[in-house]
């Protein structure tokens, strides 16, 4: 029977509890964001899917085809070609392919760029139903930004 009041008595100052942190925090100014109609701020630190950069006068693609950002994946998540350049010197980039839902966000293939060819996107929004719009061509990306700026 002991067991039974102090169970009861324990249980009535675990609700007394609850019920103050509860009044305590009802007071307090809201910090929900309403998400569809207010869009949140990104940190700066913020890691989108990776992207290409392009080269400020001709807006090509920085990356020389050195396969590096592609051994340096551990998630074996990208995939790229290139052809010789018409001039003899180096390659061009022809296909850049990124599977997000391989990607693990490491950072891995950013840091063994040794050429500026990638960065993280500012990319937040990724949600969709088909898995097929996960796996992206970083060169289309890259034009389609080319014609927006322009």
């Amino acid at each position: 029977m002991s067991g039974y009041l102090s169970d009861i008595v324990t249980g009535g100052k675990s609700l007394v509890t609850g019920l103050a942190i509860t009044a305590r925090e009802f007071f307090r100014p809201v910090v929900t964001e309403q998400y569809p109609w207010e869009v949140p701020t990104m940190t700066p630190l913020f890691r989108g899917h990776i992207e290409l950069i392009g080269n400020e006068e001709t807006g090509e693609p920085n990356c020389v085809v050195c396969g590096m950002c592609q051994r340096a994946c551990p998630s074996v998540c990208i995939s790229l070609d290139g052809k010789k350049n018409e001039s003899g010197k180096g390659k061009v980039l022809t296909r850049y392919i990124l599977d997000f839902t391989k990607c693990s966000l490491c950072g891995s293939c950013v840091e063994s760029c040794n050429f500026n060819a990638l960065r993280f996107s500012r990319d937040y929004n990724l949600a969709s139903f088909d898995k097929n719009d996960f796996t992206m061509d970083l060169m289309k990306r890259l034009e389609e930004q080319n014609r927006c700026k322009r």
